[in-house]
């Protein structure tokens, strides 16, 4: 009898990890896709608009190939980065100078729409890892 009791305790902490949601190791955390102030191009403005990727396994993921894209086919390359565990990389839009917090897709025009768009993380096999969408989406879907 306490062996069938055993049993049933073990049973339900397995059934309920079965229903927890997936969350990715790596996941985008934040955005900021409309720049403060004025969107006047300046270097200063691009780089207040951002994507923040976060690794939240116990392990370095290298992401190296990876890619960040935007509905209209805008792409940034991950080159030679490696994310620490637990940490947090900020992809600015302007130009600057990459860090292990802080990196620079070197562009001079705003890639994020304000209105709507949607940010998809691929890893270097091309499968999505995740997406963050904000606003409507093209074609009349929320």
């Amino acid at each position: 009898m306490s062996a069938g009791a055993l049993t049933t305790v073990l049973t339900v902490p397995t059934s309920a990890a079965e229903h927890r949601p997936h969350r990715p190791d790596v996941q985008i955390t934040d955005v900021q896709y409309d720049s403060p102030g004025r969107d006047d191009r300046s270097n200063r403005s691009l780089n207040k608009e951002w994507m923040e990727i976060t690794n939240n396994s116990r392990r370095a993921v290298n992401l190296d190939g990876w890619t960040l894209r935007d509905e209209d086919g805008h792409r940034y390359r991950f080159d030679h980065v490696r994310l620490a565990s637990r940490a947090t990389v900020r992809v600015h839009t302007g130009i600057g100078r990459d860090t292990r917090t802080d990196l620079y897709q070197d562009r001079r025009a705003y890639v994020w729409d304000n209105r709507s768009d949607t940010a998809t993380l691929r890893n270097d096999r091309g499968r999505t890892v995740d997406t963050e969408s904000w606003g409507r989406r093209r074609g009349g879907r929320r």
